[in-house]
């Protein structure tokens, strides 16, 4: 039994090891100090605004775009701890939400209050993305103003989740208006369908959405101009103009070139046309913004389904996501098995230690990260690694506890009998016949992680997430399922291999019980 454990724990390092030299590979070469590092938020119009700089930078130097990274909060934190050198944003959002100042500060109070964490702001892109509310034009047509929502207390209203908590957002339109309203969270992706719909009755928008249009909306007006103006910049930091001076002034040449219009057009074309990111500021590059999606090449399209599944980039997504699975879940168990032994051999300590464990759980993933990036100073691989880490810990340690507690008091007493010391039991004895409860822990540790490596795509980190946070700023269904259905199968190949590996290991002792 002993050997059987003993080849068993070394073919479990050489996969870990495996693991970590797949992790190596999937995460590419790191992003040198000569590469400008380009973020951009979870939204369309985000999208579209980061992919002009890459492609304007991108000939001068080299260049690594990281889109979608999240929120405002998660962007600002990537740029002030280094992992991403700049990234476009709205002087009302600089203003109000990070520096908390007045929503009417200039771009120079902006830039004075960004110099001492070495940031800065600059480059005008030459357009104005306020923040409005809308409600469908089967509201009653005395509804024009949001003054007027205080004498609609029942109206359902859902806002996206930063709009709620940002400080020129709902807190101060309620407080402005005297609102009565209690509203919901919901992302932006999916406000237009409900509103559509009829599920909600009003939501917040940009300026420059192009579903405006689209969906027959009617912007609210706001008579007390409570939301600043959020002119599109571009936020930096001050050692970018002389790191990579030639990308730098390539990037200058985009002030005032992008007008509401533009914007609009841009827009349109992503989330109307089905252009993809790339194609649309491409086309704007050339002088033909928001160009129709008629006569375009089929390339510059969003794929279909079925060719989304089966292109090269899922088998890049598919590479990342199994990296981020395995070095979690390999961590995992090389922390996990210890705690789980210390915890079996100390039960009161055990239960402290599994109750903090099974509260790892309850973080949200998303709060998770945000915390993980200052704490960590980057954004990328490492968040996403110790986030799911975090994760897997809970059913190894558990079901390690719980297999070495249910081995038989009488097999220690044994042991201890012919002579063996305390860790010589634990090796020879109970973890060996511990191990069928010990895999399943393991096993229920990587299907979990299958599905929550999605979230490492929040933070830059690659996976299957990619497409699903596409597809939630584009409301795309197929951008989703590209993403949730290589998911599914790929928690369904790592249920099947551990099934078979179990199958493979019973048939085997079945044998040399028959053979003795």
């Amino acid at each position: 039994m002993f050997h059987s454990f003993t080849r068993f724990a070394l073919r479990q390092c050489r996969f870990l090891g495996a693991l970590l030299v797949l992790l190596v590979m999937a995460c590419g070469p790191a992003a040198g100090a000569d590469t400008l590092r380009i973020g951009s938020k979870r939204f369309t119009e985000s999208y579209i605004l980061g992919e002009i700089m890459r492609q304007v930078a991108e000939p001068h130097g080299a260049v690594r775009y990281l889109p979608g990274l999240g929120n405002t909060a998660i962007v600002f934190q990537a740029l002030q701890a280094g992992s991403i050198d700049l990234y476009p944003d709205y002087t009302g959002t600089l203003a109000s939400e990070i520096l908390r100042l007045p929503g009417t500060a200039t771009l120079e109070q902006i830039n004075a209050a960004l110099a001492p964490m070495g940031l800065g702001a600059a480059i005008a892109l030459g357009f104005d993305n306020t923040y409005a509310i809308a409600v469908s034009d089967a509201q009653p047509v005395s509804l024009r103003a949001l003054g007027d929502l205080a004498g609609q207390p029942d109206l359902r209203i859902a806002l996206s989740h930063e709009f709620l908590g940002r400080a020129d957002g709902w807190p101060a339109l309620k407080r402005a208006y005297g609102l009565p309203q209690r509203p919901a969270g919901i992302d932006h992706g999916l406000a237009y369908e409900a509103l559509a719909h009829g599920q909600i009755d009003a939501t917040d928008i940009y300026s420059t959405d192009a579903k405006i249009s689209k969906y027959h909306l009617r912007v609210l007006e706001d008579n007390q101009r409570v939301f600043p103006r959020y002119e599109a910049v571009i936020v930096y930091r001050l050692d970018v103009p002389m790191r990579h001076a030639a990308a730098w002034q390539a990037l200058r040449r985009l002030a005032g070139t992008i007008g509401t219009q533009d914007m609009i057009a841009m827009n349109a074309a992503a989330e109307v046309d089905g252009k993809t990111f790339s194609a649309v500021a491409r086309n704007f590059l050339s002088g033909h913004p928001g160009v129709s999606a008629n006569g375009v090449a089929r390339s510059d399209q969003r794929d279909n389904l079925a060719a989304m599944l089966t292109n090269a980039e899922t088998g890049r997504l598919t590479a990342r996501h199994l990296a981020l699975v395995g070095g979690s879940v390999g961590a995992a168990t090389l922390v996990g098995v210890p705690l789980g032994v210390v915890a079996a051999r100390r039960r009161r300590f055990g239960q402290v230690l599994l109750a903090l464990v099974g509260m790892l759980q309850t973080i949200p993933s998303l709060a998770l990260l945000a915390m993980l990036i200052p704490a960590l100073g980057r954004i990328g691989i490492w968040p996403a690694l110790v986030a799911l880490f975090l994760y897997a810990l809970l059913p190894i340690v558990r079901n390690a506890c719980t297999g070495l507690q249910e081995v038989p008091a009488g097999m220690r007493d044994a042991a201890l009998a012919l002579g063996m010391r305390p860790l010589q039991v634990l090796w020879y004895v109970e973890l060996p016949l511990s191990l069928p409860v010990l895999l399943a822990g393991i096993k229920t540790a990587a299907i979990i992680s299958v599905g929550t490596a999605t979230i490492a795509a929040f933070v830059g980190a690659g996976g299957y997430g990619e497409r699903i946070v596409t597809g939630l700023a584009l409301n795309d269904a197929t951008q989703l399922l590209g993403g949730a259905i290589p998911a599914a199968l790929l928690a369904l190949v790592v249920q099947g291999g551990f099934g078979l590996a179990e199958y493979l290991r019973d048939r085997k002792r079945a044998r040399m019980a028959k053979f003795g």
